[in-house]
C-alpha cells in the first residue's frame, strides 16, 4: 500500500554530465561514454533504493532528453537538419531534428541501460518511454504531413521497445506525455488511440505521466499564468478511465490541480505528485504525508502511489534524493496511520 515511485529522470553524476541543465552535454565519449551510462544507471537505481522508493526507475541516465535519447536510434530522422520550432504550443523555443523519411528502429534503444538495473534491482523497477504525442510536438517533420499519422509511426516503433523492456523483466512501463496538457482536444480525437497502440499487447503495468512540465523557467512562467485553477485534467482524465491504461502519473504538489479532478479516474491507479520539481525547497514528510491524505479523500489508498511531479533532471542530486527520502517517509507516515506500518 502506498509504494512510491518516481516519475522519470534523476540528475547525473557530474562526471557524466553538466550539473543541473535539463539538455546536459556528456562529459565522455565513446566506449567510456557508454560505460559511464551503464554505471550511472545502477547508481540511480541504488540511491533510489538508499532514499526508500518502492518501485524505481533508471532515472533517464542514459540520455540527453526523454524524447531525443529514444529517437537518437530511429531510421527516418535526419539529425543534421535542424529546425528551431515552438515546444507545447509556443511555450519555448527548441532546436530539433528532422523527420525526413519512415519511422523504423533499427536496433532496440534502452536495452543496456533496462539490463542494468534488472541486474541490480530486486524488487519493482520501472522504465520510461515519450509517449506519441510529446513525440511529434517535440520534432519537425518533412515526410509523413498529419501530426496523427507522425503519431503512429511513432507509436508502433515504441510498441516495439515496450515489449522488448517488458521481455527483459520490467515491471512497469510509463509513457510520458506532457502535451496532453497542452492539446485537450486531440488527446480524444487520436493522442489516445496513438497511446495505445504504443502499450499494445503488453501485460506488465502500463501508465501514463501527464504533468505541467519540468522545473525551468518556461514552465514556471507558463503555470504562472494559468489561473487559480488549473483544469486541464479535467478533459483529459474521462478519456484515459475509458482506456486499458493502468496508471495515471499527475501533478500536485504547490499546484492549483483541484485534488477532486482525480475522482474522474475511477478505476486507475493514481500516482500522485507530492515533490515539486519546481522548487529546490526539499519538502518534509509531514508534507508528504498531507498531500496523500488530501488525496485518499478521492481515491482508495490502495490504489494510490506518492510520486513526484515530473522529472528531476535539473536539480542539484543533493535536493533531489533529499525529497526522495522525504517522499518515502511521508508515505510510511500515512501508512501507519492506515494500520499497514
Amino acid at each position: 500500500m502506498l509504494k512510491t515511485t518516481i516519475a522519470g529522470s534523476l540528475p547525473k553524476p557530474g562526471w557524466l554530465a553538466e550539473p543541473e541543465k535539463l539538455w546536459a552535454p556528456w562529459r565522455l565519449e565513446g566506449v567510456m561514454l557508454e560505460q559511464g551510462k551503464l554505471d550511472a544507471t545502477i547508481l540511480a537505481v541504488k540511491l533510489q533504493e538508499d532514499a526508500g522508493i518502492d518501485i524505481v526507475g533508471d532515472g533517464e541516465q542514459a540520455r540527453v532528453h526523454f524524447v531525443h535519447g529514444f529517437l537518437a536510434n530511429l531510421d527516418g530522422i535526419d539529425f543534421n537538419r535542424k529546425t528551431v520550432m515552438g515546444i507545447r504550443n509556443n511555450r519555448y523555443n527548441a532546436e530539433v531534428p528532422t523527420v525526413v523519411g519512415p519511422i523504423r528502429r533499427k536496433a532496440p534503444v534502452h536495452r543496456a541501460e533496462a539490463m542494468a538495473a534488472r541486474a541490480h534491482r530486486r524488487g519493482g523497477l520501472k522504465f520510461t518511454l515519450p509517449g506519441p504525442m510529446t513525440i511529434v510536438d517535440t520534432i519537425a517533420d518533412v515526410h509523413y504531413g498529419r501530426r496523427e499519422d507522425l503519431a503512429m509511426a511513432f507509436a508502433a516503433v515504441l510498441n516495439e521497445e515496450a515489449l522488448e523492456l517488458q521481455a527483459l523483466g520490467v515491471d512497469v512501463i510509463q509513457f510520458d506525455e506532457p502535451a496532453w496538457n497542452v492539446y485537450m482536444p486531440q488527446v480524444a480525437e487520436w493522442g489516445m488511440a496513438a497511446l495505445e497502440r504504443a502499450a499494445q499487447g503488453l501485460t506488465c503495468t502500463t501508465a501514463v505521466h501527464i504533468c505541467y512540465g519540468y522545473g525551468i523557467k518556461a514552465n514556471i512562467d507558463w503555470k504562472a499564468g494559468l489561473g487559480d485553477q488549473w483544469r486541464h485534467y479535467e478533459e483529459t482524465f474521462p478519456v484515459i478511465a475509458r482506456s486499458k491504461i493502468d496508471q495515471v502519473s499527475l501533478e500536485c504538489r504547490n499546484s492549483r490541480v483541484p485534488m477532486d479532478l482525480i475522482r474522474l479516474l475511477d478505476g486507475k491507479d493514481v500516482l500522485v505528485g507530492c515533490i515539486d520539481v519546481a522548487s529546490d525547497t526539499v519538502e518534509t514528510p509531514e508534507q508528504v504525508a498531507e498531500t496523500i491524505r488530501q488525496a485518499m479523500k478521492f481515491v482508495a489508498p490502495e490504489k494510490l502511489y506518492p510520486c513526484t511531479n515530473c522529472g528531476m533532471a535539473p536539480m542539484s542530486s543533493a535536493v533531489a534524493y533529499g525529497k526522495l527520502a522525504a517522499l518515502s517517509r511521508g508515505a510510511r507516515m500515512v501508512c501507519e496511520e492506515l494500520g499497514h506500518g
